[in-house]
């Protein structure tokens, strides 16, 4: 017969103390005989626990102990609280938990949301304020010498009436002036632009990542304004402002964020008004604000007409981001050239609009498309001539595009 092994179980009690229990063997009708024995006490069942004279242990659910702190109680040595209190925290903490699932964030007086300013309010900022140290600086024409300003006086374009002469030199005032935090009008322009592209009635943190989501290239939008200042945002404003141009500033935001078309909406759009200055500075708009006696107006106006032609012609020949420095000097070179026309495009698309029909030149079927024949066959030699367009580039800049016309002044 095989040797009874008597096995003594020592194990850690609570408070530290040796938790003894008797031999396994003890065992008759299957129900065991043994008493467990802690700090020298046998326990049974008309025995109370007791260590080092405690109140009495009562089982609880691990999980209990945890939520409410008991076991770093009974490790004290404190007093256990009774069931029923213990059952009303719990309940309690599962209230507050379940309650964590519905909370919604709440506007407090102090997040109220900044309100939309129009782009005429932000005109009027700019109007009412000493703008003197930046006049001195600006250059609203080119300066010509020689045969070049004889041939322009001849030929060129007519001037620009002197009544309009101030109103003109007020943009270029406002494309020298950077952001400023402290100024609440610059701030409510940008929450403004951010709010009616992305659709929030929220405000957004001045500095972030989200900014990169409607196309500026990092965490502050001011940093992207180089060569247009803050008429960059004021165009952009007024693009996004106007009941008739809002639609279409959604759909090329829209565009922009294609899976392969894609590419960063307001660094695109302060393109566009870059060159819209440019235009103004070689007074190729200068015909047309005289006849309309205003500058602002005109220059709002080519401005989106200007990212139409750039949005037509990157949906309909679906260009990609590798295209970007092509598609900008093309644009460039068409405004410059046909300032009239692309105001009467723009005219018609929006009457088209108005009308409910698909303006011309959106469709991104080929033959729905109708680009001016000189356009279709310049785009279709240089997308000839692109390589793999697959890979990462680098967007053009605003002022990075070389001048390569006589008499092309640098960028302010």
């Amino acid at each position: 017969m095989e040797e009874d092994i008597d096995v003594t179980s020592h194990t850690e009690g609570l408070n530290g103390l040796s938790h003894e229990c008797k031999p396994l063997d003890e065992i008759t009708n299957g129900h065991s005989n043994h008493k467990p024995v802690m700090n020298g006490l046998i326990i049974g069942h008309n025995v109370k626990d007791h260590t080092n004279g405690s109140a009495p242990l009562r089982s609880l659910p691990i999980s209990a102990l945890k939520q409410n702190g008991l076991l770093q109680t009974l490790a004290a040595g404190g007093d256990q609280p009774k069931p029923t209190e213990e059952n009303v925290e719990l309940e309690k903490a599962r209230q507050e938990w379940d309650a964590l699932e519905n909370v919604q964030p709440a506007l407090t007086e102090d997040s109220t949301p900044t309100p939309l300013i129009s782009f005429n309010e932000a005109l009027q900022y700019f109007q009412t304020t000493d703008l003197g140290d930046l006049l001195k600086n600006i250059q609203p024409t080119i300066r010509r010498t020689g045969l070049a300003a004889i041939t322009h006086f001849l030929f060129g374009p007519p001037r620009l009436h002197r009544e309009l002469l101030e109103e003109r030199d007020l943009v270029f005032a406002i494309a020298q002036c950077p952001v400023d935090n402290s100024q609440t009008v610059h701030m409510r322009v940008l929450q403004t632009i951010y709010k009616r592209l992305i659709g929030s009635r929220l405000d957004c943190p001045r500095y972030g990542a989200h900014w990169e989501n409607i196309g500026f290239q990092g965490t502050d939008p001011a940093t992207d304004l180089r060569g247009t200042g803050f008429l960059g945002l004021m165009h952009t404003l007024y693009f996004v402002m106007d009941p008739e141009t809002l639609p279409l500033a959604r759909d090329i935001y829209k565009l922009s964020q294609h899976p392969t078309q894609n590419f960063p909406f307001s660094v695109m759009s302060i393109n566009m008004t870059r060159i819209a200055l440019q235009v103004l500075r070689e007074e190729a708009l200068s015909k047309e604000c005289n006849r309309r006696q205003q500058v602002v107006g005109v220059l709002n106006e080519f401005y989106v007409a200007t990212y139409l032609h750039l949005y037509q012609l990157w949906k309909t020949q679906q260009k990609t981001i590798a295209d970007s420095g092509f598609v900008l000097k093309e644009v460039e070179l068409f405004a410059k050239k046909n300032p009239k026309q692309m105001l009467r495009r723009l005219e018609v698309f929006l009457k088209e609009r108005r009308a409910g029909g698909i303006p011309r030149g959106t469709s991104s079927d080929p033959q729905a498309q109708q680009p001016s024949p000189s356009l279709g066959e310049r785009a279709a030699r240089a997308g000839a001539g692109q390589g793999s367009k697959g890979r990462e580039m680098h967007f053009t800049g605003v002022c990075d595009l070389p001048p390569d016309m006589e008499g092309e002044a640098r960028l302010i």
